[in-house]
């Protein structure tokens, strides 16, 4: 076992026993930073590298998962809206209600693919916290509104604003941890979701006990007290998120070598400076891998979205009055969370990220067809559980394994812009889905939530897997080694994920 794999707790893979560690980090000296450390025998190093891994989890993961949780229940929050009377007070047809989920995702897809990139020229520390306090005016507007035409625009505003903090937190964190260590923080950033799908339950139910103070409707103080918190979340956050690894000022220069250092052994150019050149956002958009983890993606992210938008007005169709069933909700959510962190760090050791991919999808399967062929209200309360726990741990999967198969600084960045980006725009789909006049089965949303499942989901994560399999024993036998002859190591260092000694993550 390599001390890479030894520091980080995981096993090596069958690729690795089979060709040694070595093949793996071939060329890990070139180009590495002055080793701090050389002087001080394995095991002082290992301590300090898990001493360096601790302290970084502990200044960089709590503050976004916060900031993220903020993020879903803001834009969630409609859904527990609706039940306390959003659609009746505005006037709003079916139609409207759905138009004004619709346009959210339009703003929202549309400007993620180029937030990644903002994000790398104005730092993390400028960027999130001004997105943060942008969509937090907006959010507190939502809740003065009088009809459709003005929540469908705060909508429109709150996708934009928001479209930069999931891809961005994302892509910062790989910058930051090695490939094996990536996926449970990244499960553990997006159980940030899970957490705001149960804490909103409780919160909406609180809040909108409120009803009649100051002339507004329970439901506007739902929008107009968590966009408050969230713009003063944002001004926070101008001194709790940090920057990349080389301008981070909380790094010592010698912490900050080992963390180069370290990515650099992981075959990643990510903590350091890259000047932006198109030929990365080429390299990405010609990437076969990129659309493959946009499907796996929006195979996830679509039934993600159906799912918290209308999981309360699912249950309320099962008999119970809108405060029992925005807190009947939490449940679900709750339970997803742990799994969700449970399948990242399973996923880090074994470095089967597809593998968890399929096994998980089968959960949600399970769950929604529960929805379409029951009518009992305890089975479809169970089948709510099954579909929680086969969604939210692929999102966190799918985001980490692209992640971890897209090498360079800006092409990591606009893949997984692209990728997220696609994916929410199926969330178009999951907003006009489940219609007023297919209560209460609502056959038809169910269906398409199975169909995005197994289609995209399921049958996307198998082809993926096999081919990156595929590559991985060309790669190994040699077949890709004409990529680098007559080429120096700085340009090998270029070719990012296309270098022959590049393994991909299963």
């Amino acid at each position: 076992m390599s001390p890479a794999d030894s520091d980080s707790g995981r096993s090596p893979s069958d690729d690795e026993k089979r060709f040694g560690a070595s093949h793996f980090e071939a060329a890990a000296h070139h180009g590495l930073p002055p080793d701090p450390d050389a002087h001080l025998s394995e095991a002082e190093r290992d301590a300090l590298d898990k001493a360096l891994l601790r302290r970084l989890d502990w200044k960089l993961i709590p503050w976004l998962c916060f900031l993220y949780l903020c993020s879903f229940l803001d834009r969630t929050n409609i859904g527990n809206a609706k039940i306390d009377g959003l659609q009746t007070d505005l006037k709003m047809t079916n139609g409207q209600y759905n138009a004004s989920l619709t346009i959210f995702f339009v703003s929202y897809a549309c400007f993620e693919p180029l937030t990644n990139v903002l994000l790398k020229r104005l730092r993390p520390s400028i960027f999130l916290p001004a997105i943060m306090i942008a969509w937090g005016i907006v959010m507190t507007t939502m809740g003065l509104v009088h009809n459709f035409q003005g929540l469908a625009t705060a909508r429109f505003f709150l996708g934009l604003t928001e479209a930069g903090l999931f891809p961005g937190v994302n892509y910062y964190l790989s910058c930051w941890y090695k490939r094996s260590e990536f996926g449970i923080r990244a499960a553990i950033f997006f159980s940030a979701a899970a957490v705001a799908g149960s804490f909103g339950g409780l919160l909406a139910a609180a809040i909108a006990k409120m009803r009649g103070i100051g002339g507004r409707p329970g439901w506007a103080w739902i929008f107009i007290l968590e966009g408050l918190a969230t713009v003063l979340v944002g001004i926070a956050s101008y001194w709790m998120v940090h920057d990349f690894p080389d301008e981070a000022k909380f790094l010592s220069e010698a912490d900050r070598a080992r963390v180069i250092r370290r990515l650099k052994v992981d075959k990643q150019s990510s903590a350091e400076h890259e000047d932006f050149k198109m030929a990365y956002f080429w390299a990405s958009v010609t990437d076969w891998k990129t659309y493959a983890f946009a499907i796996i993606y929006a195979g996830a992210v679509m039934p993600l979205y159906a799912f918290s938008l209308f999981l309360p007005t699912i249950i309320s169709q099962l008999g119970y009055s809108s405060t029992r069933a925005n807190l009947l909700s939490v449940p679900p959510y709750a339970a997803a969370a742990i799994l969700t962190v449970l399948i990242g760090w399973i996923a880090d050791r074994t470095r089967q990220r597809g593998l968890c991919n399929i096994l998980v999808s089968f959960l949600g399967i399970a769950g929604f067809a529960m929805q379409l062929g029951s009518n009992a209200a305890s089975v479809k309360y169970a089948g709510t559980f099954l579909g929680a726990l086969g969604i939210y741990p692929c999102i966190a999967n799918t985001i980490t394994w692209a992640s971890n198969n897209a090498e360079g600084t800006y092409k990591r960045g606009v893949t997984l812009g692209f990728v997220i980006g696609f994916g929410n725009l199926n969330g178009v789909v999951s907003s006009n889905i489940y219609r007023a006049r297919d209560k209460p089965g609502y056959k038809l949303g169910h269906g398409v939530v199975m169909a995005y499942l197994v289609l995209f989901l399921l049958i996307g994560s198998i082809s993926t897997h096999l081919a990156l399999r595929g590559e991985n024993r060309k790669r190994l036998a040699g077949k890709r080694d004409n990529r680098i002859v007559g080429l120096s190591e700085k340009d090998i260092d270029a070719l990012g994920d296309k270098r022959p000694d590049f393994i991909y993550t299963l």
